[in-house]
């Protein structure tokens, strides 16, 4: 669980790949709520890929972890991480609202995208072929808190 003291009652269980979504489509991720300000923690080691400023995004992180995986996190209030290593559990920022989420309860999106396609996980849905590149990140969630 990245957003330090959160549970599954702070995300929508319901919400990965969840169609429409906004400009974005469909939902490749999991918004994790929590009071601004909150710590964002990495939630496993690897190597702080970007760190600064996106429009849809605002604020976010990029870390590369194990099995070629990039864990994204957005929306952030504050980045505390820089290019190099983190390790699991480190603080890389704090919850937010940035980018197109201004004016909306201050939550992270966290989503798990990986370099080599699952391919056995294309979707007939909306944008279903982008779904072999994503992980659903709640059943991650669900594993930690377990």
């Amino acid at each position: 669980m990245p957003v330090e003291n959160a549970s599954a009652k702070d995300y929508n269980q319901q919400s990965f790949w969840y169609y429409p979504w906004g400009k974005s489509g469909t939902h490749k991720g999991v918004d994790i709520f929590a009071k601004k300000g909150t710590n964002l923690n990495a939630s496993t080691s690897g190597l702080i890929l970007y760190t600064g400023k996106i429009k849809m995004g605002g604020k976010i992180v990029i870390i590369l972890g194990p099995k070629w995986r990039i864990h994204y996190y957005a929306h952030l209030d504050e980045i505390t991480a820089s290019f190099g290593w983190t390790n699991r559990n480190d603080k890389i920022g704090t919850v937010g609202d940035s980018g197109n989420a201004k004016g909306k309860p201050p939550h992270v999106h966290y989503s798990i995208v990986t370099l080599l396609p699952y391919v056995w996980r294309i979707d007939t849905g909306p944008q279903g072929w982008k779904k072999m590149f994503y992980l659903n990140p709640i059943t991650y969630l669900k594993t930690e808190s377990e």
